[in-house]
């Protein structure tokens, strides 16, 4: 059994909000650099450390409002992973580039970016890893739409993207809960495993709804699930210990570059 520690963390691009009025006070922050928000990130970093696979949503990839700091980098460098790529999905330059971001310990084989459906703006990132079957290990990082209509597309194309893989992992932002008829209908179908009704994310400060989830195909285990209490954004961060089936491993690491 090779375990694999995994997290998803909806950063806010570095800002911290401790309740509802935080949105209208510190809605410059959206588009304007502050003090902060480099701080913010330092301590997110420090957290991330503990995992070999960290999905990230809304993270920016470098313009005024981050200083010109391309979030997923930084976090990527502050956490000592060797391997990171940033999906760019919204892009506002100079002021916001709204972006999906993958840390990765072990070194994907492929990353492959897919735009999804519905108004532009929203998109998945999947890595490949290499398994010593012959198969991959593919991880998709999503950030989902607020509309329901578009999120059942999107929805839907990722019960498409299941049918690819073996191995499958999916994890990020969905904006929607167990109440939603879509997801549940997209996890029936897809066979996958990991949606807890009770391991609610969002808002951070008094968290009620699951946002947030990490859903993963049948013939992986899920080992733990839980949601870590580590406020520095609007949601919290959920983690999950995975395990692949018995004799399948993970490909050693080949040398590369910091950037999968």
């Amino acid at each position: 059994m090779q375990p694999l520690n995994l997290l998803s963390y909806n950063v806010q691009a570095g800002i911290a909000s401790r309740q509802y009025s935080d949105y209208v006070v510190q809605s410059w922050k959206h588009l304007l650099p502050h003090p902060e928000r480099l701080a913010n990130l330092a301590r997110i970093a420090q957290l991330l450390r503990q995992f070999d696979i960290v999905g990230l949503q809304e993270v920016d990839a470098g313009s005024l409002r981050s200083s010109y700091v391309d979030q997923t980098q930084y976090l990527a460098t502050q956490g000592a992973f060797p391997h990171w790529y940033r999906q760019i999905n919204r892009n506002l330059a100079p002021f916001a580039q709204h972006s999906n971001g993958l840390l990765a310990r072990p070194h994907p084989a492929q990353i492959i970016e897919h735009r999804l459906p519905g108004l532009p703006g929203r998109g998945v990132v999947v890595a490949e890893f290499a398994l010593d079957d012959g198969e991959r290990l593919a991880v998709g990082i999503v950030h989902l739409a607020l509309g329901w209509r578009a999120r059942r597309q999107q929805l839907d194309y990722l019960s498409q993207l299941a049918q690819e893989y073996p191995y499958l992992v999916l994890m990020g932002d969905f904006n929607c809960g167990c109440d939603s008829k879509a997801l549940r209908n997209m996890v029936r179908r897809c066979g996958m495993r990991g949606l807890d009704c009770e391991l609610k994310t969002f808002p951070s400060w008094r968290p009620r709804h699951n946002l947030d989830h990490i859903l993963v195909s049948r013939p992986i285990e899920v080992l733990a699930a839980r949601v870590v209490d580590y406020a520095l954004s609007d949601h919290l961060p959920i983690s999950m210990r995975i395990a692949l089936p018995s004799g399948v491993k993970l490909m050693a690491p080949s040398k590369g570059s910091g950037t999968a």
